[in-house]
């Protein structure tokens, strides 16, 4: 599995959009400085994706990441591949029996499959809004979070990784 986090608030990108021939497109803009993050891994092979919200990136947070993939996986052993963030590499990080964790180059997000997911959630579910409250942020996160992992084929597709495994030249 590929981990990482991304974050979410109310700070918003203006993004192109379709609009009539000459009508200019209205689009919302704020600037709020609330966030929240999404801890999630994925696995390239199979589509799996295991998601949680939570309010920090540190290393009480990422223990709590880390138990609950491995509560949900718990008839396995997982490598995970990571960034090399100061909190995955704390003193204080949990790390449970069924995880491995193996570490990506240094400043190499392009090596981290689980990146396309940031892409994905911030295209489909947070084109051009607004949002009246981090609740609200968080809800939308909800959302885009459950069909995404209840959409193997589509976190397969996106993580990019299925023709290193489906070609027999490359496949161990």
């Amino acid at each position: 599995m590929f981990q990482d986090e991304g974050r979410f608030g109310r700070i918003n990108d203006p993004r192109r959009c379709w609009a009539p021939e000459a009508f200019r497109p209205y689009v919302p803009m704020q600037i709020v400085r609330e966030y929240t993050y999404v801890f999630t891994a994925v696995c390239p092979f199979d589509g799996t994706m295991d998601s949680l919200i939570l309010p920090y990136l540190n290393a009480e947070t990422m223990s709590i990441f880390l138990d609950e993939v491995s509560s949900r996986h718990s008839e396995e052993f997982i490598l995970m591949f990571m960034d090399q963030a100061g909190w995955h590499k704390a003193r204080k990080l949990i790390i449970p029996e069924n995880i491995k964790i193996a570490w990506l180059p240094p400043y190499s997000p392009q090596c981290n499959p689980a990146e396309h997911v940031w892409e994905e959630i911030r295209e489909k579910w947070f084109d051009n809004r607004i949002f009246k409250s981090l609740k609200e942020v968080e809800i939308t996160l909800l959302h885009a979070l459950k069909s995404l992992e209840n959409d193997k084929e589509n976190i397969e597709s996106m993580t990019a990784f299925k023709w290193i495994f489906s070609n027999p030249l490359i496949a161990p």
